[in-house]
Parts: C-alpha cells; sequence; structure tokens
C-alpha cells in the first residue's frame, strides 16, 4: 500500500516549460538573436505567429489578448510583426539550412483578422520567413464568431490542415456560467463552415468543470460534439486565475472531485466511442488523420514564435515579450510592440541549462500518452532519467502513477489524470521560485 499522500490534481495546466511567469527582463544580458541562433539547427523549425485579439473574453482566460482594435489596430499590428520577421528572418543567417516543419497561429483568436488580412499574415510567414505553409502541417484557432467561410476559405487555400475551435459548452446556461457570450446555433453555424471548407483537421475544445456542469450535461456537449466526427478533441479542466472573470471561485475539494469525475466520463465516453488518448487534454479519433508536427520534436528542435505574445525557444534561452493578463497592462504591450523599430534583440526570458533541459525532456515525454523512451533520453543526456530525477519518479512509481519499463517511461490511466499536479513535481527550485515571485498584472 502506497504512503504517498495524494495532491490536489489541479494545479498548474503545463503547456511548456517554463512556464511564462518564469520568465524575466534580461536587461544588459540581452542577446542579439543573431548571435543567439548561430550555433541552432534550424533545418526542422516550428512557427508560431500570435495575433492577440478576440471578440471578447472568457471569465476563465488568462492568455495575453484584448478585446477588441480600434483605430487600425490590426493593420498596425501586422506591421509590426512583418518587421519583427525580416529582423527575425536575418538573424537566422544563411549560412546552413532554414526550414519549417510546422507552423500555426494561435492567440487570442487569429481568425479575429479579416480574410484579407489573414492573406497578409500567410504572405508575412511565407515569403519574409520562407515558411512553406502548403507543405507543411498549419493549425490555426478560430472562434465560433470568426469562423467565417471568407476567413476559412482562405485558411483552406493557404494550406491550413487543422483548425481548432473553442466550443468549451453546446449547454448555452453553461457557456454563460464560463461568461462566454454564445448560443449553440451560432457555434453549429461555425462548425458547418468549417467541414464545409474541407480543413483536413478539425478540433473541438471542450470544458469541464463548470459551475453546474453535470455528467448528463456533460455527456451533452461531448455528443454534441461527436455528431461532427471531429477528429480530435480536447477537453480541458477549467481553471480561474488572477485577474480573469471567474478569479474569486476558490478551487476546493468538492470542485477537485467535480473535475477529476467529469474527466472520468468524457475520456470514457471517448474511447467508447472510437477515439484514442494522445494526453490527459487531448482525444484523437481512430484511423484520422494526424495533425503531427512533420519532423519537429518539440523537445529537442527550436521554435520561432512571432508576435507579443509567443515565445521563441533556442537550447540556451526561451525568450518572449512581457506578459500580462489585466486590460489595460496587456494594451500597453500591445501598443508598445506596434511602435517597435528594433527587433534584433532578445529582451524577456529564461535561460535554459542542462537540469532544465532534462526536465523539460522529461515532462514533455512523460505527459504524453506514449510514454517516453528511455534509450533516447539516456542519449542525450548519457544517463538514465532516474540517475537524475530518483525521488521523482520513485514518487510517481508509489503513487500508482508511472509503469516504469526497461524502454519505456509511460503514464498509467491514473497518472494521466493526475498530469497537472504531476507536471509541476519536475519543475526546479529555481521556477518554481520565480513563479511563485511573479506578480500578475
Amino acid at each position: 500500500m502506497s504512503t504517498i499522500t495524494r495532491p490536489r490534481p489541479y494545479q498548474n495546466y503545463v503547456y511548456g516549460y517554463p512556464h511564462k511567469t518564469a520568465y524575466r527582463p534580461l536587461g544588459a544580458d540581452s542577446p542579439l538573436l543573431s548571435e543567439l541562433w548561430a550555433r541552432e539547427p534550424k533545418d526542422a523549425l516550428s512557427l508560431y505567429a500570435h495575433i492577440p485579439f478576440c471578440e471578447y473574453r472568457c471569465g476563465f482566460c488568462n492568455l495575453f489578448t484584448r478585446v477588441g482594435a480600434p483605430d487600425d489596430l490590426t493593420s498596425r499590428y501586422l506591421d509590426a510583426l512583418e518587421r519583427q520577421v525580416l529582423a527575425v528572418r536575418a538573424a537566422l543567417g544563411d549560412d546552413g539550412p532554414v526550414r519549417f516543419a510546422a507552423a500555426a497561429f494561435g492567440g487570442g483568436t487569429p481568425t479575429y483578422l479579416s480574410a484579407a488580412e489573414l492573406e497578409r499574415l500567410c504572405d508575412i510567414a511565407e515569403q519574409h520567413m520562407g515558411a512553406d505553409l502548403r507543405a507543411i502541417p498549419l493549425s490555426v484557432e478560430t472562434s465560433p464568431a470568426t469562423a467565417t467561410a471568407d476567413r476559412l476559405a482562405v485558411l483552406a487555400e493557404r494550406g491550413a490542415t487543422r483548425v481548432s475551435i473553442g466550443v468549451q459548452s453546446f449547454v448555452d446556461a453553461e457557456a454563460r456560467a464560463a461568461v462566454r457570450p454564445q448560443r449553440r446555433a451560432e457555434v453549429e453555424a461555425a462548425l458547418e463552415n468549417i467541414r464545409a471548407a474541407r480543413i483536413p483537421i478539425l478540433n473541438i475544445d471542450l470544458i469541464y468543470g463548470i459551475d453546474g456542469q453535470t455528467e448528463r450535461t456533460w455527456r451533452t456537449s461531448l455528443d454534441a460534439a461527436l455528431t461532427w466526427q471531429p477528429e480530435e478533441l480536447y477537453l480541458y479542466p477549467l481553471y480561474v486565475r488572477p485577474l480573469t472573470g471567474l478569479s474569486r471561485r476558490d478551487a476546493d475539494a468538492d470542485w477537485d472531485e467535480q473535475r477529476l469525475r467529469l474527466y472520468a466520463f468524457g475520456r470514457d465516453h471517448l474511447l467508447a466511442h472510437g477515439y484514442e488518448q494522445t494526453s490527459m487534454r487531448m482525444f484523437r479519433r481512430s484511423g484520422s488523420a494526424s495533425a503531427g508536427p512533420g519532423d519537429y520534436v518539440c523537445q529537442t528542435d527550436g521554435m520561432i514564435g512571432l508576435g507579443c505574445g509567443a515565445r521563441s525557444y533556442t537550447a540556451g534561452l526561451h525568450y518572449s515579450f512581457d506578459y500580462a493578463v489585466e486590460t489595460r497592462e496587456v494594451r500597453g504591450i500591445i501598443d508598445t510592440y506596434t511602435r517597435t523599430v528594433d527587433f534584433s534583440r532578445a529582451e524577456v526570458g529564461r535561460r535554459i541549462d542542462e537540469d532544465e533541459a532534462r526536465r523539460r525532456h522529461l515532462l514533455q515525454s512523460l505527459l504524453q500518452a506514449e510514454g517516453m523512451d528511455v534509450a533516447a533520453y539516456r542519449t542525450r543526456f548519457g544517463a538514465h532519467p532516474a540517475e537524475h530525477f530518483a525521488a521523482e519518479l520513485h514518487e510517481f512509481t508509489e503513487s500508482g502513477w508511472l509503469d516504469s519499463g526497461s524502454d519505456l517511461l509511460r503514464l498509467t490511466p491514473e497518472g494521466l489524470a493526475y498530469s497537472d499536479a504531476l507536471g509541476p513535481r519536475l519543475f526546479s527550485p529555481a521556477v518554481h521560485a520565480a513563479m511563485a515571485a511573479y506578480e500578475p498584472k
């Protein structure tokens, strides 16, 4: 019988490491991008463009985004993004191959841009950055209100292979409880538009843990989503964060139990309907096209982030721009970005030493349902992961979270359910301290 105390299951949504709240201004240590990328492999990069605009802000949202874009702001934003692209492409140099293996437009809501502005965004990526969008996986996020036929036609023509739409709930009362002003009829019309555009992969995002949500209403949303036979479904636990519309809600044991119960219901429902679980959140329809990032490997390959909410990754530094959630702060950062002329340096970020690289590799591999290849870890870091993370892996095994074979470390079903507790266990003390010291703004 394990003596490990069971932690709270929902501690930190881990989608990247280190978290952006651990970044700090680099000050006098700000490197030139040309120096930063000089020795980096550039033959399998990922390209991410961030569009920080939405038609409204959901009650749970702590993304870097603002509501609305007055006074030609989107146009000025794309002007700045083009200046940034020119600086970044020059910094990548011509001394070796520069190739992109995957691309994504996120936000915010990229389809907040008009059809003509989406054309321009694609032109910037292709003509100035050199990304062949029609030859690589291209994922684009959208919303019910902005998934219009003209915008989707542009994306389809320019090579989009995946569209991800944030529905969250097909139950109007639950959408209102999440401070999300949408109606099911609008959601269904958007899904009709996406399918009509014949973009190969449709992903639908749903959220569990909303006030008043039960297994019955959760099933209503799951079944409504399944009607569209999406190639992917993401099931997200509801989080509330400082400075968001739902930030006054306390995360208590009853809410934890509700979310765990609804997670298990949703997982089992999708598995019974022909979906495979690839992580705590992601489910892929068996036999459907994969939205995989080509030959890009997030644990080892670099990423170019464009826009003021995007992050870029090199082996030794993760960098971005300033981060905020509060409306006034976000607007200030976007305004500063649109006025910026010189994008030649990394201004805000976090250094990645050997220990942080090991943690990132283990974390991002282990949280995938397929698990982590021990041999690949040993090849990269010269040892079995247990030699670097003995205490953590022992705890995971004792908790019933981890099956550890000689060739593979793989989470058990319970381990996947507790991914948001397991992930933070692998954060370094320095990253934990930096995140704790971060003051939301």
